[in-house]
């Protein structure tokens, strides 16, 4: 959606541009400098903070373009050429930001082709990341990729199987005139068509649904945990996908809900205690050869391990990530995530199931750990994940492994393994 210039006032572009300048340094998440500016500057309301944050996120999804337009651009310059450039807004109408000496190279920039552009640059994507997806994409692929990545993410909820279902809290948006419609793929997800406070919503204060995108919420159900079974999601985070699993357990047996971030598992805690589940138990391990862990070993029936990753198939909501990312920092990751693997596999029992997950576009960190992996582990065998998806009636092909596609399937970008520990012969 464009900015009105009308409605961007001089004091909200100069907040913007004093935020990109520090955002540009990509010395830390954007998300996290903005709530921290926004707390610091607690006088600005909530129509100020939208639409800084809207100026500071376009030009992080732009931003290789606009600076392939304007190659010595600074932050400020940057801001005035995403509006004119991207958002519609004609540079009479900028004329109160823009100070003279931009007016030209605003003039220039805007009216540069961009399909001459290299294709980095039309899929807004860095070099490293386009010469890493060749390995299994076409160019036009990559392109469609890119152009759905840089598009807001749209606001999925999971319908929370213990509190309600799927129709009944549909009709219930419905009824508070909230446009909302079934997710495509996830049997409990809902996708909100206008985005509104889900945290004053009387089905959030309830626990009957709880944020979750959609790709994420077929993780849980790749994972096929069952009533009474024991149950482990190894790097649950905010627990996002551990609720989901409990659910699917209809709060029986037990779920292990493991994390090396105190900080991160703590915000489980609240979400939990909505959720009603009495099945889980979250506790923080050290790193992945926790003696936690060892206690477990060769008991439990289903390991989720949504592993760290480079995020790449988050750029929607995290655009800055492909900018604190490198091919250093994705080889540092592999490591860790040939580490969890190998750690998830050892509490898996005979006949159990391990599912690897990372929420990356790059075969590094996807494909070439799995089959790595198989290639020690011969006691594991892979499942076809559309085999898994068609027989719990998800009418989802994406071949062996699930490979969710923004450009294809509207969800953020997710990879994941299904693996079966046979048993002795």
């Amino acid at each position: 959606m464009p900015v009105p210039s009308s409605k961007l006032t001089p004091a909200q572009f100069r907040e913007a541009s004093t935020l990109l300048v520090e955002v540009l340094r990509f010395a830390a998440p954007a998300d996290a400098l903005l709530s921290a500016h926004f707390r610091r500057n607690s006088k600005l309301g909530s129509h100020d903070r939208a639409q800084i944050a809207d100026c500071v996120y376009g030009v992080l999804r732009r931003l290789l373009a606009l600076r392939w337009l304007a190659p010595d651009a600074t932050p400020r310059l940057l801001l005035l050429l995403w509006l004119a450039r991207f958002q519609g807004i004609s540079l009479r109408e900028l004329e109160p930001l823009a100070r003279e000496k931009d007016r030209v190279k605003l003039a220039e920039a805007k009216a540069k082709p961009l399909d001459a552009a290299p294709l980095s640059v039309q899929a807004e994507l860095p070099d490293w990341v386009v010469d890493s997806l060749r390995a299994v994409h076409d160019d036009a692929t990559i392109l469609a990729l890119g152009r759905a990545l840089m598009q807001p993410a749209p606001l999925d909820l999971r319908v929370n199987v213990q509190k309600g279902n799927r129709d009944s809290v549909l009709a219930r948006l419905a009824e508070a005139g909230i446009e909302a419609r079934p997710t495509p793929y996830s049997p409990w997800g809902i996708r909100i068509v206008h985005p509104f406070d889900l945290s004053r919503h009387p089905l959030f204060k309830e626990g009957a649904i709880e944020v979750q995108d959609e790709g994420s919420q077929l993780l849980a159900l790749l994972t096929g945990a069952r009533r009474g079974e024991m149950v482990a999601d190894l790097c649950a985070g905010a627990g996002g996908k551990t609720l989901a699993l409990g659910a699917a357990m209809a709060s029986s047996g037990r779920l292990y809900a493991f994390d090396i971030n105190e900080k991160r598992l703590s915000k489980l805690s609240p979400r939990l205690k909505r959720s009603g589940l009495s099945n889980v138990t979250a506790q923080v391990i050290a790193n992945e050869n926790d003696t936690r862990l060892k206690r477990l070993a060769g008991k439990l029936d289903r390991v989720l391990i949504d592993a760290p990753c480079s995020g790449l198939g988050t750029l929607r909501r995290n655009p800055d990530l492909k900018f604190r990312q490198s091919p250093e920092t994705v080889a540092s990751l592999t490591k860790t995530q040939a580490s969890l693997i190998r750690a998830g596999a050892k509490l898996v029992k005979a006949g159990g199931r391990l599912v690897y997950a990372t929420c990356s576009l790059l075969p590094a960190e996807n494909q070439a750990v799995v089959e790595a992996f198989l290639g020690e582990h011969p006691e594991f065998k892979r499942l076809p994940a559309n085999d898994v998806l068609a027989a719990g009636r998800v009418d989802l092909d994406t071949g062996v492994y699930l490979q969710m596609n923004p450009a294809v399937h509207g969800t953020d970008g997710f990879f994941a393994a299904i693996l079966e520990k046979q048993s002795p012969t």
